[in-house]
């Protein structure tokens, strides 16, 4: 567990300001908040968030957004190298960008401004070359699309206390009766309660968090057939289509991005 530092950008009279890093496998940043809001590009390796709303998963040549103030913790899946952009609250509200966290796409325009905006000088001069870059990577960021992987958390704590659980050992085999038994809850105010709480029924939030739990192992490198198998699938093309309906692309393709 690493100890989280205060934002070295906290004071910076700059709208954004762009810093890599890179992590062991494994790292783990407890709860911690920062004074800018953090768009957090992994370059490699998977990054998992978790926050009292919810838990995210990012893939390698994707990104998250936390806004400013967010309570949240970090793990690093893999060894990770992280580019980070901190983005001052008014330009984070000029621009429109969400006020929950998102895992957004990258496009090959934005990944090639963040691997520019890492060597321009944190106190950049305003109206010159790195402004204008840092400019652009502002209004590119805010132009991504949100990709469908979150999992939402219940408010109420024996519904949250299951979910978190489940996420720990998430499998298709876990169903409505034995969540319901897992709460204390008859079937009926269970699935009342979990779609009044989180928005969506149960069977969707099963499917999300297997989702979420394959995209952490294939990006570590681990056979399609195998984590279908351990998540309760009937058949690597079952997996296979559920992931393609949700994230666009076949499994295999999704982690071959360059």
């Amino acid at each position: 567990m690493r100890k989280t530092d205060a934002d070295p950008h906290e004071k910076t009279p700059r709208d954004a300001v762009v810093a890599a890093r890179d992590y062991a496998d494994g790292e783990l940043f407890p709860s911690h908040s920062h004074p800018r809001g953090q768009f957090a590009y992994a370059a490699c390796g998977v990054i998992t968030v978790f926050t009292d709303q919810g838990n995210w998963v990012v893939p390698a040549q994707r990104a998250i957004w936390v806004p400013a103030r967010l309570p949240h913790a970090m793990q690093m899946r893999g060894a990770v190298t992280m580019l980070n952009t901190y983005v001052r609250s008014k330009a984070a509200q000029r621009l429109g960008l969400p006020d929950d966290c998102r895992v957004l796409d990258v496009s090959p325009l934005l990944r090639q401004l963040l691997e520019k905006a890492v060597d321009v000088p944190a106190l950049y001069k305003l109206g010159g070359r790195d402004a204008h870059l840092m400019g652009l990577l502002l209004h590119e960021i805010a132009d991504m699309r949100t990709l469908s992987l979150n999992a939402p958390l219940p408010a109420d704590p024996r519904l949250a206390q299951a979910c978190r659980e489940m996420l720990i050992h998430p499998s298709l085999e876990i169903g409505i009766d034995d969540m319901a038994a897992r709460t204390g809850m008859s079937r009926r105010t269970f699935t009342r309660q979990f779609r009044q709480h989180t928005g969506v029924s149960y069977i969707e939030w099963r499917q999300q968090a297997c989702l979420l739990a394959a995209v952490v192992r294939l990006g570590h490198g681990e056979p399609v057939t195998r984590v279908a198998a351990d998540l309760g699938y009937s058949s690597p093309s079952a997996f296979a289509t559920v992931f393609r309906h949700a994230l666009g692309e076949a499994p295999s393709r999704y982690f071959d991005k360059k």
